[in-house]
């Protein structure tokens, strides 16, 4: 008994280590994803181009994560798990030193374009190892954990980018994500267990997910429903700035808000996520919309305005619930529907980027991306309806 102890305990800490591994990788991704929203005063400075503009580099690094992550989950359908992991964060790294050098406006897009190429796949692939590390009772929480590393980047990563950025320089910063990258890369090596590809995957059975209206109308929900936290976030230092008149030094501290809320938000949306999903995805909806009205009112104050961002946050409660729903409907395509879910997130982030950049350009000010932010919850909500009432009528014709 003491020897079956030892080594259940063993077996525990290796999980742990594990999961902590692949969490590093999330963290870093999430510090180099939203590190450019703290950055665009810096970067539109020194490029001598307009915030809206420098936002672009935001919608180019979603748009390579929504290019890359359905064809390398696809090309990549038979690899060994582990090793694609370590292939995808090596790409990333790369990608990151190549924003660093990057001295122009196109040069810093084409860069975050390749940087997003590998974020989705590597999400996808470390959601499918993180769940079988555990048991099937267990996948929401496990899910959580790696999504804890994405949420931590908010919380520590991008308020630190922020104020190195400050310090030093935005090329500096990418240059410390690429180091993140390096040391996943080691830990992954090191602890994440190696299991063999999967001889019978073929590129066309992960491309029937694509046949799947449950997997498809899934992703739909995430890409438009999601769109809306980008839609604010991606501007909200320049609003806070602007409207609730917080100084520059103080943006760090408003990207600690925002990471706060991610981590509540993930740490809930992990435990409700283990419940009935269909009806969590449909709850954490309808927060977010509310969340979003009432940013208008609570972005007027600097208090307010980080509490405001703080709820913004908590928008990642949806998230688990999405990755769970889309594991239960893509029976035999997990790979590119698990990728997918990140393609579709990241449709979100430059859906809401380009179209809160593009109220802005057209005059309506800073506000006014509270309001796309809002019209893409609801659009989100009413996909969601759909969705629910296909899935009903599915399971009634398979009864």
């Amino acid at each position: 008994m003491l020897l079956k102890n030892n080594r259940d305990a063993g077996d525990a800490s290796l999980v742990r280590w594990a999961l902590l591994a692949l969490a590093l990788g999330g963290f870093g991704i999430g510090t180099g994803e939203f590190i450019m929203m703290g950055l665009l005063p810096d970067v539109s400075l020194s490029l001598a181009i307009t915030e809206p503009q420098a936002g672009n580099a935001i919608a180019s690094y979603a748009l390579g994560v929504v290019v890359g992550a359905p064809i390398i989950a696809v090309l990549a359908a038979r690899m060994a798990r582990k090793s694609l992991l370590l292939i995808l964060m090596a790409l990333f790294s790369v990608g990151n030193v190549a924003s660093a050098m990057a001295e122009s406006y196109h040069g810093l897009i084409v860069a975050r374009f390749l940087t997003g190429l590998p974020h989705g796949a590597y999400f996808g692939v470390a959601s499918l190892v993180a769940a079988s590390l555990v048991s099937a009772e267990r996948r929401g929480r496990a899910l959580a954990s790696l999504m804890l590393g994405l949420t931590v980047a908010t919380l520590i990563g991008v308020p630190l980018g922020s104020w190195i950025g400050q310090l030093f320089s935005w090329h500096v910063v990418f240059t410390f994500v690429g180091v993140i990258g390096v040391l996943t890369c080691l830990l992954i090596g090191r602890y994440v267990p190696y299991t063999p590809g999967d001889a019978d995957a073929h590129p066309l059975r992960e491309l029937g997910a694509l046949k799947n209206s449950q997997v498809m109308l899934t992703l739909l929900v995430g890409a438009v429903g999601f769109g809306g936290m980008f839609a604010i976030f991606s501007y909200i230092a320049p609003t806070l700035i602007n409207i609730a008149g917080m100084s520059a030094a103080l943006i760090p501290w408003a990207m600690v808000a925002f990471g706060l809320g991610m981590i509540v938000g993930n740490l809930v949306g992990g435990r409700l996520a283990d419940g009935p999903v269909l009806k969590i995805i449909g709850w954490t909806l309808l927060w977010n919309v509310l969340v979003m009205m009432a940013f208008p009112v609570l972005v007027q104050h600097v208090a307010t305005g980080l509490l405001a961002t703080f709820l913004i946050g908590t928008c990642s409660v949806l998230l688990p619930a999405l990755q769970i729903r889309l594991m239960d409907v893509a029976n035999e395509s997990q790979t590119l529907a698990a990728a997918m879910n990140h393609s579709a997130l990241n449709i979100a982030n430059a859906m809401g980027a380009y179209f809160g950049g593009l109220t802005v350009s057209l005059g309506y000010g800073w506000i006014s991306t509270a309001w796309v932010g809002v019209a893409l919850g609801l659009a989100g909500l009413m996909v969601f309806v759909i969705t629910a009432r296909h899935a009903v009528r599915q399971q009634a014709q398979l009864a």
